[in-house]
C-alpha cells in the first residue's frame, strides 16, 4: 500500500521487539503500528515513538477498540484509525501524516532559531559584563559599544561578543 517512490525505505516487522531494534538503528519519519502485533498490542510502543523528534506515528486498531486506544494515544501525539478501512482512508491518513511531519519540521526549525538567539544574548551579556569589569564601562556604554562595533564592522553582535570574551578570558 505504501508506494516506495514516496515512502522509502519501507520496513515491515511483525513484533514490537523487532520494531524497537529497527528504531535504534535508524530514524523513521513515519511509523505505522498495525495492532495487535505478535508480542503485544503496540500502543505503548506507538506512544514511545511519537515522543521522538520529528516522528509521526499512526496506530491502526480494531474498530471496537478505537475509542479506548484513541483516548490513550491521541494526547501523546499518536494518530489512530479504526480498521478495517478503505484504501482511500489510508491514503488520506498518509497525507495527514505528511502534513504533520512538515509542521513538526517547521516547529523544530523555530526552536533551533530561538535557541540560537538565546545563545547570542548570553554571549553578548557575558561580553558586556567583561567590559563593565575590565574596562570599567557603565552597562549602557558596554551594550552600545558591542552594537556599534557590530554595525561598523558589518558583523553579528555574536562575533564581537566572542572576540571580547576571548580577549578578556584567560
Amino acid at each position: 500500500m505504501l508506494p516506495e517512490a514516496v515512502y522509502s525505505p519501507v520496513l515491515f516487522v511483525t513484533n514490537i521487539s523487532a520494531a524497537k531494534r529497527a528504531k535504534t538503528q535508524r530514524h523513521f519519519d513515519f511509523i505505522i503500528v498495525n495492532s495487535p502485533l505478535t508480542d503485544g498490542f503496540g500502543t505503548e510502543f506507538a506512544i514511545d515513538c511519537a515522543e521522538a523528534k520529528n516522528t509521526v506515528v499512526l496506530q491502526l486498531v480494531k474498530a471496537e477498540l478505537y475509542d479506548e486506544i484513541y483516548s490513550k494515544a491521541s494526547p501523546c501525539g499518536v494518530f489512530t484509525l479504526p480498521k478495517p478501512m478503505s484504501k482511500q482512508s489510508m491514503i488520506n491518513a498518509l497525507h495527514w501524516m505528511i502534513t504533520a511531519k512538515a509542521k513538526l519540521e517547521r516547529l523544530e526549525s523555530k526552536a533551533v532559531s530561538i535557541e540560537d538567539k538565546m545563545q547570542e544574548i548570553r554571549l553578548v551579556n557575558k561580553a558586556k559584563w567583561l567590559l563593565i569589569d575590565k574596562e570599567k564601562m557603565p552597562e549602557p556604554d558596554a551594550h552600545r559599544y558591542i552594537e556599534k562595533e557590530a554595525m561598523n564592522r558589518c558583523v553579528p553582535k555574536r562575533t564581537v561578543a566572542e572576540e571580547i570574551i576571548k580577549k578578556y578570558s584567560h
